[in-house]
């Protein structure tokens, strides 16, 4: 039945050309950007931003409970969080070791110690067992149950879950082994006898929390590469919200000090766990993915394995030239100012990288689907909406950073001479956040492509070849000092960001859809 029209001409009319007007701002934008695929990935990577900020917020939390318990205490939760995070947890927490600490000490009333507790943390990270396994391991979740979720081969998603949770638990075992080792590691790490003391409680405290955080990394992921996000969201900021109450509880009334606010991050994380593992169970969402454990899955560590050991390297290359920057600057002449005037820099860097690891998770997930499904093209439409959704996030980021950022250095010192040189090399910082933005994207899609070995080397050629000579070279030839340094680090990001982007142009998409295929019909016979 037709519809009666509810205005006159007039008002057709009037519809007519708001109409035209609309679709011609629609056209415009869409020859920018696939409006589509842009709000899809929207919707995606803004609950992924917010999980990242809710679990980074938790070890975050209880240093800063902490640190009302005293300069050693405050020192002691840094460097044990720095060496749980560098041996074990190394996914959002580790930034916290850089951001808070730094800003509790850079308001102590001299830039030492400031410089100090960067130092000391830049040490304990490059000198500490830093494989970032549970990173690793989720990276290679993206791949596999990504693209077996793409290809419909459900049953392989719950199996390949289960795998990487046992090779969790397994790595989990060997990390406490190392952590009941803390104190005289730290002591052979030449750090100092009472702060080393404090710090192997703070981590003695949190080795159950290590087993809930390696199994909430796989089931994250689970749900990442299936495209729930929401659920994470709950799962993440709810805890968050119970960590404070907790922290405050066992730190301020109950009087247990260090291991009181340890032992709060280890509670939350399995309150989060349990949480994302009983919405798995509970829902009948899963029912295709998730068939029960299987003595199948135990074929599938191996693979697993592969796939997570470049994934791991790849991570731990990139985040060591960032740490290593830190050292480099205590040889620096003024090395009090340089050290800090680094850290800060990392620190606000591994700020804005937040907003863009969620787009790097949105994009893992929508290649590794669209691969697994065959639709090479979509694939290869995602990467390039989430690389301009990225990059203008990150634009708009720096340009907020330029117009603040005396007040931004003001939370992290006091001191007019950091704060002048901070606003000396914000250039510089603006133009590396758009090219860690770029790249954090790329490598994205490299873990959904399951390219983590070709992303490795990339890291290792352009930090190391490339970015740290070059850093050395400003630094100290050039006598440009913590810009020289700076220059160098945006030298390697450019290589590492071109590189990554020669290799997505310049793949056979193809080829991956029908590697992906012949799989599925081998799985299938």
């Amino acid at each position: 039945m037709s519809s009666v029209p509810l205005l006159g001409d007039g008002g057709a009319k009037g519809d007519q050309d708001a109409g035209e007007e609309r679709a011609r701002a629609s056209t415009w934008l869409d020859r920018v950007v696939d409006t589509e695929e842009a709000r899809a990935q929207l919707g995606f990577a803004v609950p992924m931003v917010l999980t990242n900020m809710a679990f980074y917020g938790i070890p975050l939390v209880s240093v800063m409970f902490s640190g009302h318990l005293g300069d050693v205490h405050l020192a002691g939760a840094t460097l044990g969080n720095s060496w749980a995070t560098v041996t074990g947890y190394a996914f959002m927490t580790f930034y916290s070791i850089l951001l808070v600490p730094v800003m509790f000490k850079g308001h102590l009333g001299d830039d030492v110690y400031l410089a100090r507790a960067t130092f000391g943390n830049s040490w304990a990270n490059i000198t500490g067992y830093a494989f970032l396994w549970h990173t690793g391991m989720s990276g290679a979740l993206e791949t596999l149950c990504g693209q077996a979720y793409g290809a419909r081969l459900y049953r392989m998603v719950g199996l390949y879950l289960q795998s990487s949770l046992i090779m969790s638990a397994a790595v989990s075992v060997l990390i406490s082994v190392l952590w009941c080792f803390t104190e005289p590691l730290l002591l052979l790490l030449r750090q100092d006898p009472e702060v080393s003391r404090a710090a192997a409680s703070f981590v003695a405290a949190q080795i159950p929390g290590l087993f809930a955080f390696s199994f909430l990394q796989c089931l994250l992921r689970y749900l990442q590469t299936q495209s729930v996000v929401v659920p994470l969201v709950v799962c993440s900021v709810a805890p968050f919200a119970i960590h404070v109450a907790l922290a405050h509880l066992l730190v301020n009334v109950m009087g247990l000090g260090l291991a009181g606010a340890a032992a709060a991050i280890s509670a939350t994380f399995w309150i989060s766990c349990l949480m994302l593992l009983a919405y798995v169970l509970r829902s009948g969402e899963f029912a295709e993915t998730w068939k029960g454990f299987s003595v199948d899955a135990f074929k599938y560590v191996l693979p697993t394995v592969k796939l997570a050991t470049p994934s791991a390297v790849m991570v731990c290359l990139e985040y060591w030239a960032f740490e290593l920057l830190v050292l480099i600057a205590g040889l620096l002449p003024n090395s009090t100012v340089s050290t800090s005037l680094i850290a800060m820099c990392s620190s606000t860097e591994a700020i804005a990288y937040m907003i863009t690891f969620g787009f790097s998770a949105a994009v893992s997930t929508r290649v590794s689907n669209e691969i697994g499904a065959g639709n090479v093209d979509r694939a290869k439409n995602a990467v390039s909406v989430t690389l301009k959704l990225s990059v203008f996030l990150a634009v708009s980021f720096v340009l907020l950073l330029a117009s603040g950022h005396r007040l931004w250095a003001g939370l992290f010192s006091g001191s007019a001479a950091i704060v002048s040189e901070f606003a000396a090399i914000t250039p510089l910082m603006m133009i590396s956040i758009v090219l860690d933005s770029a790249q954090g994207v790329l490598s994205g899609v490299a873990r959904g492509c399951g390219w983590q070995h070709l992303a490795a080397v990339t890291n290792l050629f352009a930090f190391y070849f490339v970015g740290m000579p070059l850093a050395i070279f400003f630094a100290f030839k050039l006598k440009f000092y913590t810009r020289g340094l700076w220059a160098g680090l945006i030298c390697g990001l450019t290589c590492q960001a071109c590189s990554l982007l020669v290799i997505t142009l310049r793949t056979r998409w193809s080829k991956l859809a029908e590697a992906m295929q012949e799989e599925k019909a081998n799985y299938v016979a």
